[in-house]
């Protein structure tokens, strides 16, 4: 059984997220999809709030599996026996960072390959920070994420303009 990590903040997860998620679960037999809690970051959403969107958003796909995790990629892929990092590239300025990731991972974890799926031209453009500068200030981001996600962001920055 091959079993596959697709990893990242997914705050909040956008259809070239989910266009990830879907072809590698295609292609392997487990895709666990993790969310990162990186306290580094100001996140919209709490690390729980994008966990429960990506399984909404993932649950006609019964071989993927969400979970969340913190520290370093390579321990909680070991802890998981993982086989495979899949990571999503938009543009040359994302394959030099996941480059030089993906030479750290196999350094400090050999046994775990790295592979890259290229975003749909679709979504090349599209990042979470993008959906939260347009929804920030009210724009249309029906483009950029499902109805779903759509919903939890407006609500969201609407719980906030009332604080």
């Amino acid at each position: 059984m091959v079993r596959a990590l697709y990893s990242g903040s997914f705050d909040p997860v956008t259809l070239g997220h989910l266009d990830i998620i879907k072809r590698a679960a295609n292609v392997f037999d487990e895709v666990v999809v993790a969310v990162l809690n990186n306290q580094a970051k100001n996140p919209l959403f709490s690390v729980q709030e994008r966990v429960n969107m990506l399984e909404e958003t993932t649950k006609d796909l019964p071989n993927v599996r969400i979970t969340s995790f913190q520290g370093l990629l390579v321990d909680f892929a070991r802890k998981e026996n993982i086989n495979v990092i899949v990571r999503g590239l938009r543009a040359i300025t994302d394959f030099e960072y996941e480059l030089q990731m993906a030479q750290t991972n196999h350094e400090l974890l050999p046994e775990v390959d790295t592979m890259f799926l290229t975003t749909n031209i679709l979504y090349s453009y599209v990042s979470s920070t993008i959906v939260k500068e347009v929804a920030s200030y009210q724009g249309d981001v029906s483009h950029f994420v499902s109805e779903y996600i759509e919903k939890k962001i407006h609500e969201k920055y609407r719980s906030l303009r009332e604080q």
